[in-house]
């Protein structure tokens, strides 16, 4: 993430520890920039992640296997990324995520590790460590691809991103907290789009989501209002309520980190920290 795209996502984090939590999922006001949400695409993260874990394989919950599918889909690069830190070879470090989500998923596993004071990314550190020190043994490693697949690797394609990464010294732990808030990030991004896409205006999106980020646009206010057919003024009150929604969607995702509404604004902070290290 360059300088000039934080500096937009910053403002738009900052104004998210300004402000009190929204309500989840509330309804839009604006015409242009503030579509109702798609409640199919909001509904996987309904709960907190800690609910999501202690419930997974709860057979009588099938909700739970979906919101974890996408827990699991979310933060597998931030994992991947831990475990290569550690030494791991690509191949290896694939199997060894693979294989550490797929015992997420598994009744009871985990629950007795220390939750951290609450949050679930020092979970989930705590737990990959866990797992990584006593859990995996190499006679138990499968023929590559001859096990559970737990996540489509070819949407994720982890050794090309990683590759992409700075050549630094930064400890497993740090890049970790790194690609943990970029993820987190991501996450808010998608669900502004599904939100916009669930209300038929997904060239809205695509046309003012560059604004988010400032210096990635190509196109002035003027140019973006011609192409929508809307004046500069309404361009600068979309892009205003998008980068506002876009903070509150940031807020909701921390929220479902956290066991207590109070960790919020901390956690905020640790993520803009995290992206400015």
């Amino acid at each position: 993430m360059g300088e000039t795209a934080k500096t937009g996502i910053r403002t738009a984090i900052e104004s998210a520890c300004r402000e009190p939590l929204p309500a989840i999922h509330s309804p839009a006001t604006n015409s242009h920039v503030d579509p109702t949400p798609n409640p199919a695409a909001a509904a996987v993260f309904s709960t907190t992640h800690w609910s999501v874990v202690l419930n997974a394989g709860n057979a009588a919950n099938p909700a739970a296997d979906q919101a974890m599918e996408r827990l699991c889909q979310t933060y597998w690069y931030p994992l991947y990324c831990y475990v290569r830190k550690r030494g791991r070879r690509p191949e290896e470090a694939e199997d060894l995520t693979q294989e550490f989500f797929a015992r997420l998923l598994a009744k009871n596993y985990l629950r007795a590790l220390d939750r951290q004071k609450g949050k679930f990314r020092w979970f989930l550190l705590a737990a990959i460590e866990h797992f990584l020190a006593n859990e995996w043994h190499r006679d138990q490693c499968q023929k590559r691809g001859g096990g559970r697949r737990l996540i489509s690797l070819d949407d994720h394609d982890g050794e090309r991103r990683y590759e992409l990464e700075p050549a630094d010294t930064m400890a497993p732990d740090r890049i970790f907290e790194r690609r943990w808030a970029a993820a987190l990030l991501d996450q808010a991004m998608q669900r502004l789009r599904g939100e916009f896409a669930g209300s038929g205006k997904s060239e809205t999106f695509e046309v003012l989501s560059p604004f988010l980020s400032e210096g990635r646009s190509e196109l002035t206010h003027a140019q973006a209002g011609a192409k929508l057919g809307m004046t500069e003024g309404a361009v600068n009150v979309a892009v205003h309520r998008l980068r506002k929604r876009y903070g509150e969607l940031v807020r909701e995702e921390v929220a479902h980190t956290v066991s207590s509404p109070d960790q919020i604004d901390e956690e905020l902070r640790c993520l803009l920290a995290s992206l400015s290290g």
